[in-house]
């Protein structure tokens, strides 16, 4: 039995990596953004029994190569880039380090939503060109706007606590979180997506990308928000339908977006998006802080050891856990 544990990406936080350690076990290391076929040579080379998904996609030709491999560990929440399906089929849970990253993310959210409505970046540029550009130049308050949040789990939360210090009123849309999800922090809940759009002069994407979400902000749904809105999005570049926003910020139907996500990453050198100053851009680290890093990283190590180990899993970090006992009760209705 190996003592082996895959990280595909990027070394872990020292905490998380001394965690591997005292378990007696050893990290190996994926390149970045490594496809498929790397990392199953990885995996075959290491005989690795967990991994933690950091980049590259897990898949079912992936796991097939690995028949040792007992849990996948997301080193955050997103699992897109799994097939969890696959891993329930193969008896592999996929666990999530739910809200570990909230904070870090919520925080660039934010960050994001400033920069665009209060224009950092052109003005700072230019500034360095040698404009001063304050002549004629009209600010704008986000005080008593409304911020729409898609999706309620813990990041849309905690955007939503410091929206709320600034000023902003809360509308919110998720069709599985519970009624306190709202009530706590004061959203109004929307029955509907298309009631959220409406509403929202600010649009914050905080869901998972799913068949069903997947370019869920098209040129119909941005056609229904209020003109001058802004859209912030720190989830997954897939649930924008990246032409229909470009279209409408050149038209001025919105004013600007935060985007710390594409919908292929990294981006290629040419993307549109790169010429419309109204766009801020960030390469998807708005969960990358140093504080989040460790939570993020222990969490996800602790869980493949819970899973090794054979010690309980909170219910809520398996992803899959409701795919594992439908693929689970499969085999045993067949033998009656």
């Amino acid at each position: 039995m190996s003592k082996t544990i895959l990280v595909t990406g990027p070394d872990l936080d020292p905490s998380a990596a001394q965690l591997v350690e005292d378990h007696g076990y050893k990290t190996v290391h994926t390149p970045p953004y490594a496809d498929s076929a790397v990392i199953s040579e990885y995996l075959q080379k290491t005989g690795a029994e967990g991994i933690v998904s950091r980049m590259g996609r897990l898949d079912a030709a992936v796991m097939d190569a690995a028949p040792q491999l007992k849990v996948i560990s997301k080193h955050g929440v997103g699992v897109d880039n799994i097939d969890i399906q696959a891993a329930a089929d193969r008896g592999i849970p996929v666990l999530v380090a739910t809200g570990a990253n909230a904070v870090s993310v919520a925080e660039h959210a934010i960050a994001l939503l400033l920069s665009c409505a209060k224009r950092i970046l052109p003005l700072d540029a230019g500034l360095r060109d040698g404009r001063w550009e304050k002549p004629g130049f009209a600010g704008r308050e986000i005080a008593g706007s409304t911020m729409g949040l898609m999706g309620m789990g813990a990041i849309a939360q905690a955007t939503g606590r410091m929206a709320k210090g600034l000023g902003l009123t809360l509308i919110g849309y998720d069709p599985y979180a519970p009624d306190s999800a709202f009530e706590e922090l004061g959203v109004t809940r929307c029955d509907s997506f298309d009631e959220l759009l409406a509403g929202a002069n600010v649009l914050s994407l905080h869901c998972p990308l799913t068949p069903q979400t997947r370019q869920i902000l098209n040129a119909q749904a941005i056609a229904r928000m209020p003109e001058g809105a802004f859209v912030v999005n720190t989830a997954r570049g897939g649930l924008i339908d990246e032409p229909a926003l470009l279209a409408a910020i050149q038209s001025g139907h919105l004013a600007g977006a935060g985007l710390d996500t594409f919908a292929v990453e990294p981006p290629e050198a040419d993307h549109p998006f790169f010429a419309e100053p109204r766009i801020v851009l960030t390469p998807h680290i708005g969960g990358v802080t140093r504080q989040a890093g460790a939570r993020v990283g222990v969490d996800a190590v602790r869980g493949i050891f819970q899973i090794l180990d054979g010690q309980p899993v909170a219910p809520e970090r398996i992803i899959n856990r409701k795919l594992l006992a439908a693929a689970q009760a499969e085999p045993a209705s067949m033998e009656k």
